[in-house]
């Protein structure tokens, strides 16, 4: 008896422990309900409504960006002018650079009074990425509402509201001078943001399609521009220097593909006379419209094509 009655206060408390544990798994269980459905309350007023054939702009499995601030206006208000910019982006995988520059260049080009319409031409091939070619793209898909061109890398956000991204009659406007840019300070660098009216983009037969990789495709355009004969504008006035621009690529964690393979070693320095919009191959996938942080876009899902007889450096050896 004495052995029993010692049994049963431990039997008893471990029934009463398990029953708390239980319902502290209840109670926690509760309590991340209702914290999702609050999470899902606060960021549903910054989604797009859902669609089937809607892009994939975010990798599988990472949640959709929760933006605090309110959504961006898409004006296009005529009143602003006869001029309307295509802002053309060439993309691949840069998610977290891409979710900052849409609302970020929407917003500032609504500021200065800039109609505008921002293309995210994103490269889905298995192919090497090809900025250039890209950049034809978007020429062509640009629509005839725009009558004006922004070769604009993801990665760089003007900071200066004294930048000028009007209409560039009078030819080419290099909004990214060496003299401004963070990284780039040779003088014939028209890289970065460049402005260009579409009658002075065609003479140039757009940009060459030989450059797979990173680098050199706007130093063989400079050459075009010097061919074709056309003046190169750039920012005058501008004080900040080298903090004219945020530039927000993160090397260590995305590196670019600087590799050159074969005879791109020596093509790479060569003028290619032919090549540009007249031999440009592609196939667009998919075309929507989206939100980014409220902003409006439009995603251009891309296959280029490559003659890998000519060019065998668009594959990696």
């Amino acid at each position: 008896m004495i052995y029993s009655s010692k049994r049963k206060p431990v039997l008893y408390f471990k029934e009463e422990r398990r029953c708390t544990i239980y319902k502290l798994f209840i109670v926690c269980t509760v309590l991340l309900l209702v914290s999702l459905f609050w999470l899902q309350l606060s960021c549903s007023g910054d989604a797009a409504p859902p669609r089937q054939d809607r892009p994939q702009l975010l990798p599988q499995g990472r949640p959709p960006p929760c933006q605090a601030q309110a959504a961006a206006p898409g004006v296009d208000d005529p009143s602003w002018g006869p001029h309307k910019l295509a802002v053309i982006v060439p993309f691949r995988e840069r998610f977290e650079e891409l979710l900052v520059f849409v609302p970020f260049m929407h917003n500032f080009l609504n500021k200065k009074k800039i109609r505008h319409k921002i293309l995210v031409v994103n490269q889905v091939d298995h192919y090497r990425f090809n900025r250039a070619s890209l950049i034809n793209v978007g020429h062509l898909e640009s629509g005839n509402d725009t009558d004006y061109l922004a070769m604009h890398d993801v990665d760089l956000l003007p900071l200066n509201e004294a930048l000028d991204y009007g209409f560039p009659g009078d030819g080419p406007f290099h909004v990214a001078s060496p003299d401004l840019h963070p990284l780039y300070h040779y003088q014939t660098y028209v890289g970065g943001i460049l402005l260009l009216t579409k009658k002075h983009y065609d003479p140039c037969n757009g940009m060459s399609n030989r450059f797979w990789g990173w680098g050199r495709e706007d130093d063989e355009f400079y050459r075009r521009l010097k061919k074709a004969e056309l003046q190169l504008f750039r920012p005058s006035g501008i004080t900040t220097g080298y903090k004219t621009f945020l530039h927000i690529h993160d090397p260590a964690w995305r590196k670019r593909d600087q590799k050159r393979v074969a005879a791109q070693k020596q093509e790479q320095f060569k003028v290619d006379p032919e090549g540009g919009l007249s031999n440009l191959r592609y196939e667009v996938e998919a075309r929507q419209e989206v939100l980014v942080g409220g902003a409006p876009c439009t995603v251009i899902n891309t296959r280029l094509e490559c003659d890998q007889k000519r060019t065998p450096w668009c594959l990696l050896a």
